[in-house]
């Protein structure tokens, strides 16, 4: 993998990730003015919860037919100026989070129970092929590991930024899910707090150390290992369906080792990633006559206090409950945060063994 660094027209980074040596950037034309982000975070009294307020997203691209894609490469619209790449990483023009973002004052209506700060971090775009039509699932093996070294290599840089607290990559994919671009594509995000889940599992992992003198992960891994969820299981990996799955369809991707984050990976462990995440994603896609709807969310620990407590894994989920229907978030999950799941996690499991 051959990294070569460079600056769009308006001053953001973009950083192509290519299997062969050679690449000389070419210039952006476009003559961009200087993004001006507007990004502040609340704190939610009732829950310490973060919220993120973004008044400049508003307006970002949203579904602009092929020939405008700005993720194609080289055309008048796009954001990566060269005429192809293998895989490439900008800072997104429509951040949820930028180190640039002006100051805001402590607090909201000057009272002090709403804590205000502006929203400082960064948000980055992860374009895995210069063809439109492709997706992750349908990529070479070869192209799966240079997007997860671009990844780790990612993770890296945004972990030494000031005042970045936890990496998160992902990738949202299908209409269903809500992308705004269809080119095959996901995003890093730099938080500048603890998202309220990873602290969550923080919480329950001391928790399980201190009553059990255990891992919590690994723990729970060995008990999916023993059990009738696994869907690959691999000599550094298992994908497996969690006992208490909150999705109709969800799977977990978790090393054997713990590690912190992506950029602790060995070459063997990911190597092997390489094969059987493209595997999983074939798998996800073989359920219905469509391709699938998801979310592919890479948990990694966050970079200050409890950071030994949370091992690097992924949970993939969609909200395709069947080949015609839909799970919406109704009033117990949107509203208390209590889940309810139509589909047996050992029915998913077993259907995603079979769809091998």
């Amino acid at each position: 993998m051959r990294r070569t660094r460079a600056r769009l027209s308006d001053g953001r980074e973009i950083v192509y990730y290519d299997e062969t040596p050679g690449r000389v950037p070419a210039p952006d034309l476009r003559g961009l003015p200087p993004v001006e982000p507007l990004c502040e975070t609340r704190r939610d009294p009732l829950t310490g919860d973060h919220v993120t307020i973004t008044a400049h997203r508003n307006t970002r691209t949203f579904l602009p037919p092929a020939d405008e894609c700005p993720l194609c490469p080289g055309g008048p619209a796009s954001e990566i100026p060269d005429a192809g790449y293998d895989v490439a990483v900008f800072e997104n023009r429509f951040p949820s989070f930028d180190a640039r973002t002006p100051g805001v004052p402590p607090v909201v209506d000057g009272a002090a129970v709403f804590e205000r700060a502006r929203g400082a971090g960064r948000c980055e775009v992860v374009c895995f092929t210069d063809d439109h039509s492709a997706a992750l699932s349908l990529l070479p093996v070869t192209r799966v590991r240079t997007v997860i070294e671009a990844w780790a290599d990612r993770t890296a840089d945004l972990s030494a930024l000031p005042g970045i607290e936890q990496v998160y990559v992902f990738e949202n994919r299908g209409v269903e899910i809500g992308v705004t671009l269809h080119h095959p594509h996901g995003q890093i995000y730099g938080y500048p707090f603890v998202t309220p889940r990873t602290g969550r599992m923080q919480a329950m992992a001391a928790r399980h150390r201190a009553s059990t003198g255990g891992e919590l992960f690994g723990d729970v891994l060995a008990a999916e290992r023993a059990g009738a969820r696994v869907v690959l299981p691999g000599e550094h990996w298992t994908a497996f369906v969690p006992a208490a799955a909150r999705w109709p369809v969800e799977v977990h991707l978790m090393p054997h080792r713990h590690v912190p984050d992506l950029v602790a990976l060995t070459d063997a462990e990911r190597a092997e990633l390489a094969v059987l995440y493209k595997e999983l994603l074939r798998r996800c896609d073989r359920l219905y006559d469509v391709p699938l709807p998801y979310v592919a969310a890479w948990h990694q620990a966050p970079i200050g206090e409890g950071r030994d407590l949370v091992r690097l894994h992924l949970e993939l989920f969609s909200i395709r409950r069947a080949a015609d229907k839909i799970k919406y978030l109704a009033g117990s999950e949107s509203g208390m945060a209590a889940w309810i799941n139509d589909v047996p996690p050992e029915q998913s499991a077993a259907r995603l063994r079979e769809a091998g």
